[in-house]
């Protein structure tokens, strides 16, 4: 038994300086962010926007590719009315996909800044474990993104093939009055995602937990606002142009 506890210690003294370590850069981001927010926000904001439209393309694509069924294309507020409940299950939605998004970012300070940290201080077995470790976990959550954004892109896609059928709409016409949501609301969740890859680029996975706190906290209100804008204002717009008011 004592010869296991110069391990163990050593163990926890990684863990303890890991940690440390990742509080003190994520203080130290934030304060360096804070001196000049400009900058950092206009990225992301930039790289998330452009997410953004690669998505609705992918959408697109899609819708053009699927055979559509007019029966099943129903948007809520087009057709039928709406309330309350359905601001919320879209919140709800939106919140369980910002949610990928900010722990793909909480991972990406784990396995790129804290485990290289402690595989450093172990050295060793144990050392290369943690190393091999944080490189396998950045392949995982790269490949559970791309994995998100095909989801969306394959159900959003039949959604708007479907819909488009039912209300006699061409396909790009119901996207762009799907606009004044879908921009804003697409723009907030992937703002986590944003920070993951400008810092994944850099190398700068120390600054990734700072970045989820940031952009969660601004996504937040994006996503409710966005909410409230899909479930009463675009119904009205897309039902005024089909000719349904």
């Amino acid at each position: 038994m004592p010869a296991t506890e110069p391990h163990t210690s050593r163990r926890s003294r990684a863990s303890e300086l890991a940690l440390v370590q990742g509080m003190a850069d994520t203080k130290a981001t934030l304060a360096q962010w804070r001196a000049k927010p400009w900058g950092i926000l206009g990225t992301w904001f930039s790289a998330s926007f452009l997410v953004a439209v690669g998505l609705l393309v992918a959408v697109k694509i899609v819708a053009s590719s699927q055979t559509a069924d007019p029966q099943t294309g129903v948007l809520p507020g087009i057709l039928t009315p709406v309330d309350a409940g359905d601001v919320v299950h879209t919140v709800v939605r939106n919140l369980l996909v910002l949610a990928l998004h900010s722990l793909a970012c909480v991972a990406g300070f784990i396995a790129g800044s804290t485990m290289p940290l402690e595989a450093k201080e172990r050295g060793g077995a144990w050392g290369a474990i943690h190393d091999y470790a944080g490189r396998f976990a950045i392949l995982f959550v790269s490949a559970a993104t791309a994995f998100s954004l095909l989801t969306q892109a394959y159900v959003l896609g039949g959604i708007t093939s479907d819909v488009a059928a039912r209300l006699d709409l061409h396909q790009t016409t119901l996207l762009v009055l799907l606009l004044p949501h879908a921009i804003p609301e697409l723009v907030g969740l992937f703002l986590p995602l944003a920070a993951w890859l400008l810092a994944s680029r850099r190398g700068e996975w120390h600054t990734l937990l700072a970045a989820t706190f940031v952009t969660t906290a601004i996504a937040l209100p994006m996503v409710v606002a966005a909410a409230m804008i899909e479930v009463y204002v675009s119904p009205g717009l897309i039902a005024h142009y089909a000719g349904l008011r």
